[in-house]
């Protein structure tokens, strides 16, 4: 085909694959004389060039970016989650022939433009958004060079496909177990924002839970529109839980405040233990795989030579794993 067309096989090699290096002309007149000739794509003989290039390392190495956003509120984001994600992240791009590098959005790193002048001139096509406590917008990038995955729930600027936790999944386990364990009167305490970002996809889990859960004595729950002890010891107080359920660590403080004794008298459980310092019971969302996930999709689209917003933004989920801890009562 390529003596034919006067052409070199790398050319039509890229043409017949999409490659953006190709100009359209070329693509459409290389694909139209494959399709005269009955030219199918094999995907046996495509897994088998990818395998030789994954092994060949000290050959073959690509660029990736993870990008984060430097914000001041992002209190929880901060701890051994982000990291774990990260690293997760950086092992499956060694293993796979890649490079992950890291760039900061912000005051004290770079602009959008400057990244995506960075990102264009150094040849890097794959972009990790990391996750962010506001919903990120990253439309200045020019998506039309890149293939993005953003690691968390919901980003529409723009609308990518996206990987993260199975957070209805992990709520309904959470209850589960601490219904196990014997506690009735389960109390769910969130930030507004905590919530809010994903869609209340935790609220919404914690109320199914409840209405198909007759047996359990649920209170109202707290969504504060920030941090508060104040707000949060006014509802225990009130409500009386017998476990809560939530983000922060402090809460066990309140609670004991309030004259609790964890875990001899009440429960607390972690949504997230790897936002906290410290051994809690809760949920582990497996950042680590989470990362890893999405240097899988990230290398996919690569591979398929997908660059740009994707016709259908789709979202992969990671199941959550219980880990016990200290902070609610043995099993019986």
């Amino acid at each position: 085909m390529a003596t034919h067309l006067g052409m070199s096989r790398t050319t039509v090699s890229e043409a017949l694959r999409d490659h953006p290096r190709v100009n359209p002309e070329t693509r459409t007149l290389v694909q139209a004389h494959a399709r005269e000739v009955g030219y199918q794509f094999n995907p046996l003989a495509s897994s088998v060039l990818s395998e030789v290039r994954r092994t060949r390392l000290d050959t073959f190495r690509g660029v990736l970016a993870t990008i984060g956003l430097e914000e001041p509120a992002r209190v929880p984001f901060l701890g051994a989650y982000w990291h774990d994600l990260q690293r997760g992240a950086a092992e499956r791009a060694e293993q796979l022939g890649f490079k992950l590098e890291k760039f900061i959005v912000g005051e004290r790193g770079v602009s959008v433009q400057r990244l995506d002048t960075i990102l264009r001139t150094r040849g890097i096509r794959g972009v990790l958004i990391m996750p962010a406590w506001n919903r990120p917008d990253f439309t200045q990038l020019s998506w039309t060079n890149y293939s993005g995955i953003y690691a968390d729930y919901l980003i529409d600027q723009p609308a990518l496909h996206t990987v993260c936790p199975d957070h209805p999944r992990a709520m309904g386990l959470a209850m589960r177990r601490v219904q196990e364990l014997g506690y009735k009167r389960p109390g769910l305490a969130l930030i507004e924002q905590e919530s809010n970002r994903l869609d209340n996809r935790w609220l919404a889990a914690f109320l199914a839970y409840a209405h198909l859960h007759p047996e359990l004595t649920p209170p109202a729950p707290l969504i504060m529109p920030q941090v508060s002890a104040e707000l949060f010891k006014k509802w225990f107080r009130k409500y009386k839980p017998d476990v809560v359920i939530g983000h922060r660590a402090e809460m066990i403080k309140w609670m004991q405040e309030c004259g609790a004794r964890v875990p001899e008298t009440h429960g607390f459980c972690s949504v997230n233990i790897g936002l906290n310092t410290g051994k809690l019971a809760g949920l582990d969302l497996q950042p680590r795989r989470i990362g890893e996930r999405a240097i899988d999709m990230l290398i996919s689209q690569i591979h398929h030579n997908f660059s740009g917003i994707p016709d259908l933004p789709c979202n992969t989920t990671v199941p959550a794993l219980w880990a016990d801890g200290p902070t609610l009562r043995a099993q019986k």
